[in-house]
């Protein structure tokens, strides 16, 4: 009985410091993009945020969580700029409309995402990608054009924070601001009336990861100081927190003292339906539905699961097993490591164009020695495996 106290008093102790190592260990960092100016960690936008009176001196930052169209009609923001930064927007044909009135009047808006919605990008005839390196460090240097910009100033910040280009745009309506080193516009301008369009496909460069870094922060304050000084800035929320409101139906009800009169009043009603009703003789014969075939349901579940865990780099691994599943059973290709070799045969065998091979080879090489893929490297990632399967059909 006395062996058995002192063991138990040992392993409370190891307990005890086992708890205490656990609480006391230094939390992961989450590299999650959600660009938003409540976070602190890497890819937030905190520091921008408390900082933006730095570069637009005197104003009032005004936060705003309802979509573009909600924002410009509802409010009065008259004399104001318009700022948003987010992994990627879906601006409709309604909120280009209202955006593009707001401009003409007078008034400056920045944009900062890695895709726009199809709506506005066919709008505005342009094209966003994101450049992979061969050997997975994707280093691209961007600079500014204009002469009073000392566009012979390059800078850079890792982690393909810079790697986002325009591939294609309207140059009729554009005026290029920044660009890679391989000339390549990163930063334009769009004149719409009596105001300016900045748009960027580079919000890394915007989040405290970036501006932590004497690069990142110069070229950040450069970059939105070509807006307006307007006494108000608009400071967009929704494409990163949304509205923050209740999206329950039945908040309607409830906010409403007739319509919730009404929902006592029918809840009340089918208790009293159901209280009588258990009296009944005969059970209800079950209606027996065939089976379904569960096969998309069950794939949209698994695919709201991956996407709700932000797990890109699990996603873009399994998409590169299926293509050399894909590879070995179509084109009895064995090789499994990109490099030269593998873009030589994929071009001989498939009928793939050198570029697409060589672009999804150094794409596979990111994927294999890093442990985090952004959104856009994973969205650019998919588009060229369905291009190389258009081709080899």
């Amino acid at each position: 009985m006395k062996d058995l106290k002192i063991y138990f008093i040992i392993a409370t102790v190891l307990f005890a410091i086992y708890i205490m190592a656990n609480m006391n260990k230094p939390k992961e960092v989450n590299w999650a993009p959600t660009f938003s100016n409540t976070d602190k960690i890497p890819y937030g936008t905190r520091v921008l945020y408390e900082r933006a009176r730095d570069i637009f001196p005197g104003a009032v930052i005004k936060p705003k969580r309802q979509a573009i169209y909600n924002t410009i009609t509802e409010d009065s923001i008259k004399g104001s700029s318009y700022i948003i930064i987010a992994g990627g927007l879906n601006i409709t044909k309604p909120d280009f409309t209202q955006l593009k009135q707001y401009i003409a009047a007078g008034n400056d808006v920045f944009i900062a995402a890695g895709f726009l919605g199809a709506d506005f990008e066919k709008e505005l005839k342009i094209s966003i990608t994101n450049k992979f390196a061969v050997n997975g460090n994707a280093h691209t240097l961007i600079h500014f054009v204009n002469p009073a910009l000392s566009p012979e100033v390059n800078y850079f910040v890792d982690k393909g924070v810079t790697a986002g280009y325009f591939a294609k745009f309207d140059t009729a309506r554009a005026v290029v601001i920044g660009e890679t080193d391989d000339h390549k516009a990163n930063l334009l301008k769009y004149p719409i009336g009596k105001g300016n369009l900045y748009l960027t496909p580079n919000p890394g460069m915007f989040t405290n990861y970036s501006l932590l870094k004497s690069q990142g922060a110069e070229w950040t304050s450069t970059a939105l100081s070509m807006v307006k000084k307007t006494p108000e800035i608009i400071w967009d929320e929704y494409y990163t927190q949304g509205t923050g409101e209740d999206d329950s139906p039945m908040r309607v009800f409830l906010g409403n003292t007739q319509l919730k009169a009404a929902y006592y009043l029918a809840l009340f009603s089918l208790l009293i339906f159901v209280l009588y009703e258990v009296k009944r003789r005969q059970r209800i014969i079950p209606i027996i539905k065939p089976l379904e075939n569960s096969t998309v349901d069950f794939v949209n579940v698994v695919g709201q699961v991956y996407y709700e865990r932000r797990d890109n780099i699990n996603i873009a691994r399994k998409k590169m097993q299926y293509f050399w599943a894909f590879m070995r059973e179509t084109y009895r290709l064995k090789a499994n490591r990109p490099g030269p070799e593998f873009v030589e045969e994929l071009v001989n065998r498939t009928g793939a164009t050198e570029d697409v091979a060589r672009e999804l080879s150094g794409a596979f090489i990111f994927i294999s020695t890093h442990d985090i893929v952004t959104d856009q490297e994973l969205i650019r990632l998919n588009q060229l495996i369905e291009q190389f399967y258009i081709q080899s059909r």
